[in-house]
């Protein structure tokens, strides 16, 4: 059976990223693995072309990953406080170019991600960072609707 030592999650840090700890918390025990959390803060270098001052594009940038280094920590303390080892790390870019990255550069085994399980025009217009992770990701990914979790199985 395959060994998992080292599980990605990437959340977007909404509510229903509590919903998928449980999931994360069961792999990482199961197999005695390190939890690595990882957030994807998106680029605004498109907004550049629309003569929005490209100072102002990047302390709005600084300032959502300062924010959401902040909140990445509160997660990891309030659903991972008993795993040590836990790793936060926040990064800019494409949310699935990024996710990739991080697999190859940190030696990932296994990535457990929610969906938002959009449809049609939604799917259209948003993508799936979830969907382009599976296509491309070198491991096996968990993927999990925290819209369809059973209500004994997460916590909210």
């Amino acid at each position: 059976m395959q060994e998992f030592k080292r599980i990605l999650f990437p959340l977007d840090l909404s509510d229903t990223s509590a919903k998928l700890v449980p999931y994360v918390q069961a792999m990482a025990q199961k197999f005695d693995a390190k939890i690595h959390l990882l957030f994807v803060a998106r680029v605004f270098d498109y907004f550049t072309s629309i003569y929005v001052p490209h100072p102002s594009i990047n302390r709005f940038e600084k300032e959502l990953i300062e924010g959401a280094e902040k909140k990445l920590y509160e997660f990891a303390d309030q659903h991972f406080a008993d795993f040590p080892g836990t790793r936060t790390a926040v990064v800019a870019g494409d949310a699935s170019e990024e996710i990739v990255n991080y697999i190859e550069t940190h030696g990932i085994d296994l990535v457990i991600m929610g969906t938002h399980g959009r449809k049609g025009l939604d799917k259209i217009v948003f993508g799936s960072v979830a969907e382009r992770v599976v296509k491309t990701a070198p491991v096996p990914v968990l993927v999990i609707n925290p819209y369809r979790v059973p209500p004994g199985n997460a916590k909210a």
